[in-house]
C-alpha cells in the first residue's frame, strides 16, 4: 500500500443542484442537495484513499464545530488528518456550490485558505514519514514550501494542483515533478498554454498538463508535445472532477508513465461527473 500526502485547503461544502443559479434578489428551490468535505486537497485525499492507498490530508481546521464536521466526514473516508493549528477557533471556508441541472456546469462562492495561512515552524518532519508521493495545491504556500524542502532532501516526489495560480508558488516549482495546471491556472505574464509550458519549463518541472474540462488534455513530457483526448459523458456534475483528476494521478502515477497515468486519471475523473456530489460516484462505480 501507497502513503500519500495530501497538503492544502479543506472546505465544508454545501451543494445544491438546480436548474440554474439564482439572479440578484432572486430565490431558487433546488431538486437535490448534498453536503460533504471539499477542497482541491481533501477531494484528492479521497480519491486516492478510495483507489486503495493510505491518505494523509495536511492543513488547517481547528477546533470550531465546523471543522468537526470536515474531521468527521474525511474520517468516514479514512483520511488521515494532520492539522496545522489545532488550536484555532475560526471556522474553516465554508462553500456554496450550485451545479445546474442538464449541464453539470457549476457555480461556487467561497473563501480559501488566505485567512488561514500557517508558518513553516509548524511542520514536524515527522509527517513524511512513509510518504510515497505529495500533492500540494497551494492554499498553505508557507508550509508548502518547507514541506517540498523535506521531501527533496528525502526524495519523495511532488505533484502540484495547479488549479489557479497563487502568489509563492515560484518558491515551490522548482521541487515538482509533475504539475497538473487547469486552464485557469495563469502564472506571472502567462495568457495562453504555449506560456504556461515556458514558465513551468523554465521552473524546472519535467511534466507538465493543462486540463481543460471535456476538450483534449495537452501535455509537455520532458520536451515533447502533445494532447490526449478524454471520454465523452454528458455531465451531472462537474465539481471536484479536476480534485478526483489529481487524486487518481497521484496514484497511477506511482505505478505508470506520464502519459498512461494522464489517460487513467481522466477516466476516473470523467466517470465522477456522471453523479451528483463529489462522492456518489464511489458508491456506484
Amino acid at each position: 500500500m501507497k502513503t500519500g500526502l495530501f497538503l492544502g485547503l479543506a472546505t465544508w461544502d454545501l451543494i445544491y443542484l438546480a436548474e440554474k443559479p439564482p439572479g440578484e434578489n432572486q430565490k431558487v428551490v433546488a431538486s437535490d442537495c448534498t453536503i460533504a468535505a471539499g477542497g482541491p486537497a481533501a477531494n484528492a485525499a479521497v480519491t486516492f484513499g478510495y483507489l486503495g492507498n493510505a491518505a494523509i490530508w495536511a492543513g488547517v481546521l481547528g477546533n470550531h464545530a465546523i471543522a468537526q464536521l470536515i474531521k468527521t466526514d474525511l474520517a468516514e473516508y479514512n483520511v488521515r488528518i494532520v492539522d496545522l493549528s489545532p488550536g484555532r477557533s475560526d471556522p474553516p471556508p465554508v462553500s456554496s456550490i450550485i451545479v445546474t441541472q442538464g449541464t453539470g456546469g457549476r457555480s461556487v462562492i467561497s473563501i480559501n485558505a488566505t485567512k488561514s495561512q500557517v508558518d513553516n515552524q509548524t511542520i514536524n518532519p515527522d509527517i513524511l514519514t512513509s510518504v510515497n508521493i505529495i500533492l500540494i495545491d497551494g492554499h498553505q504556500i508557507p508550509a508548502s514550501t518547507e514541506i517540498a524542502q523535506l521531501a527533496k532532501s528525502k526524495n519523495i516526489p511532488i505533484v502540484l494542483d495547479g488549479g489557479s495560480w497563487k502568489p509563492g508558488l515560484e518558491e515551490i516549482l522548482p521541487f515538482v515533478g509533475w504539475a497538473v495546471c487547469s486552464d485557469n491556472f495563469h502564472p506571472p505574464n502567462c495568457d495562453n498554454s504555449e506560456q504556461v509550458f515556458a514558465y513551468l519549463s523554465a521552473a524546472g518541472i519535467p511534466n507538465i498538463a493543462i486540463t481543460r474540462g471535456e476538450k483534449p488534455i495537452l501535455y509537455l513530457s520532458n520536451g515533447k508535445y502533445g494532447s490526449l483526448e478524454i471520454p465523452q459523458i454528458q455531465a451531472t456534475d462537474t465539481l471536484g472532477a479536476g480534485d478526483i483528476f489529481h487524486g487518481a494521478f497521484c496514484h497511477y502515477i506511482l505505478q505508470n508513465n506520464f502519459i498512461d497515468t494522464l489517460t487513467a486519471a481522466a477516466k476516473i475523473a470523467s466517470h465522477s461527473c456522471k453523479f451528483f456530489g463529489t462522492r456518489n460516484w464511489m458508491n456506484k462505480s
